[in-house]
């Protein structure tokens, strides 16, 4: 009788390092920058909230503007001229988010259908991006040149 041997073959060894790179691989990937992924989710969240703005602006006929709240509110933001309940006014997804309005006290979303060239900075610790429209296209997270600037 002939005793197999002992130990792994190379294929076996090569089989198992393969797969801890694969897994390791994918735990990276799973594990991708949380911040700048939070300041996206914020920014789509008020892209679509000013664009919903906007929209019953225009189908209501009543001057809307966005604000940002005062410090010491309990409202990071709101919607002004529209009924109560219409969107949502409130609270960042993350507590630590910070925003500005450049060059004004709020965001002017109608009813007209050219609002103005318009600009929101936000920022999570380091991170920062820039909602922008140019009075006719809707918000959108501007070039990462125009958001690299001074806040």
């Amino acid at each position: 009788m002939r005793r197999a041997p002992a130990g792994f073959t190379l294929i076996e060894l090569l089989v198992v390092l393969l797969l801890i790179a694969m897994v390791s691989g994918l735990a990276g990937l799973a594990l991708r920058d949380g911040g700048e992924s939070r300041l996206e989710r914020e920014a789509l969240r008020l892209a679509a909230l000013l664009e919903a703005g906007r929209a019953e602006a225009r189908a209501s006929g009543v001057a809307v503007r966005f604000e940002l709240a005062t410090p010491g509110s309990d409202l990071a933001f709101r919607f002004v001229g529209l009924p109560p309940d219409t969107l949502p006014a409130g609270h960042w997804l993350d507590p630590s988010m910070q925003a500005s309005i450049e060059g004004a006290r709020a965001l002017r979303l109608g009813p007209e259908p050219l609002i103005g060239a318009q600009r929101i900075r936000l920022w999570l610790g380091e991170r920062q991006l820039v909602l922008a429209t140019d009075g006719l296209a809707p918000f959108a997270v501007a070039d990462a040149a125009s958001a690299a600037g001074p806040r």
